[in-house]
């Protein structure tokens, strides 16, 4: 028994010790650092953010963003009459899940204001069930996220 505590407590070491590594890694990054600047979004999930987007220049607008995470809405059309429903989910699953996520941690620890706002105003005042919320605030933050790669700069949500 003894001996598996000290395999757990060395994997842990080690564990932490990549960690460790990879944000020392990431803080080189300019594009990351400048994730970093979300509220809720720490170090690693900048990182994965970073990673799945790859290159802001193969997007020319926030919408081709939105649809390669799978956050646009689904269409069904038929002669005269259009219906978007839920999401695509036909894009990055890892980049989609970090978005929601992020926006998730900054909604509901209070750290933006902006973005708990348009959370609480699509729960409160239209009825939204949470997860709908939480993913219309991750669509929301991945349209921020394209405008600060290409413009290289800080988070900054609208005021009022």
């Amino acid at each position: 028994m003894e001996t598996y505590l000290e395999m757990v407590d060395e994997l842990t070491e080690k564990i932490e010790s990549l960690s460790d590594e990879i944000k020392a890694r990431a803080a080189e990054i300019s594009d990351v650092q400048l994730l970093e600047t979300i509220p809720g979004v720490g170090a690693l999930t900048a990182l994965q953010i970073y990673a799945e987007i790859g290159e802001i220049e193969r997007f020319e607008r926030a919408a081709e963003l939105v649809s390669y995470a799978g956050l646009d809405p689904s269409v069904r059309e038929s002669a005269d009459s259009r219906t978007e429903g839920s999401i695509s989910k036909e894009g990055d699953k890892y980049l989609r899940a970090a978005v929601v996520q992020g926006a998730w941690r900054a909604v509901h620890n209070g750290q933006d204001p902006y973005l708990g706002e348009f959370y609480h105003r699509l729960r409160d005042q239209k009825n939204k069930p949470e997860k709908v919320a939480r993913v219309a605030a991750g669509r929301k933050l991945l349209v921020s996220i394209f405008h600060m790669l290409s413009k290289e700069e800080e988070y900054n949500p609208p005021t009022g």
